[in-house]
């Protein structure tokens, strides 16, 4: 079910034509994705498990930050990731153990560990017999938290997904429960849709004041879930006016 990232990068040149307002963040995106497209063919034709072999695209991340990131992401990089070092540090210990060290913590130092790290982990993830009918609220291959939800038509009714934010496996999920924390109440849960872009909602909970989007693929079938979550940030800005945080920010950190 992975989107190919020739239709990322497609998806968000049609995104920006169509939301001029998040045109610079779907540039920023598809730059990303090109260089992620260069890693993605460099990890299948060598078949590689070693991540340090991604250590080799540091420097052309960086550049690429340097030249249309934002300011703050292009200092942070300069500083925390000047030799290799520090680079492989940043890859193996997200990696193996997520964010949860001083680099890796940090919005910044996530974002240039999983740049690198989502080809590496499709190309495995591909490679696995991953048990996508498990209904588990972080993902059945690498563990990470999801970065959205997609809908599917299903009968009379509708089934649900949760698309990881690391290795982009789905797996199914139950529509009506928080992946939070496991809130069943529908009182509980409020969902939020705007006019604008009707087939993307926030799924939101009151219990534990999280959200996730969710991309409705029977409203709109073009929609690459990866892709349209990052276009339609005005949700995430509802949200966080309501108080909820987002369960799991995506690549840029949002």
């Amino acid at each position: 079910m992975r989107a190919t990232l020739d239709a990322r990068i497609a998806r968000a040149e049609e995104l920006a034509k169509i939301h001029p307002g998040a045109d610079n963040l779907l540039g920023f995106y598809r730059e990303l994705a090109v260089l992620q497209k260069v890693v993605a063919a460099d990890v299948e034709r060598s078949a590689a498990t070693d991540v340090r072999m991604l250590l080799s695209y540091f420097p052309p991340l960086l550049q690429l930050v340097q030249r249309i990131g934002p300011p703050p992401l292009a200092e942070f990089g300069a500083e925390h990731f000047r030799n290799t070092v520090a680079q492989q540090e940043l890859l193996l210990n997200y990696w193996e153990h997520g964010p949860v060290n001083e680099l890796t913590g940090d919005e910044a130092g996530r974002f240039y560990a999983r740049v690198l790290l989502q080809p590496y982990a499709e190309y495995l993830a591909s490679r696995g017999d991953v048990q996508t009918d498990r209904a588990e609220p972080c993902c059945p291959f690498c563990n990470a938290r999801p970065v959205a939800g997609v809908l599917r038509g299903e009968g009379e009714g509708g089934k649900r997904s949760l698309l990881c934010s690391l290795c982009a496996t789905e797996w199914q999920y139950r529509r009506v429960i928080c992946p939070g924390c496991g809130e069943e109440n529908k009182d509980k849960l409020p969902i939020y849709i705007a006019a604008e872009f009707d087939y993307v909602r926030v799924d939101a909970c009151d219990t534990c004041q999280t959200y996730i989007k969710s991309v409705d693929l029977t409203k709109n079938g073009r929609a690459i879930p990866v892709v349209d979550e990052l276009a339609t940030v005005a949700l995430n800005i509802w949200a966080e006016e309501h108080g909820y945080a987002k369960l799991e920010p995506n690549l840029l950190g949002m």
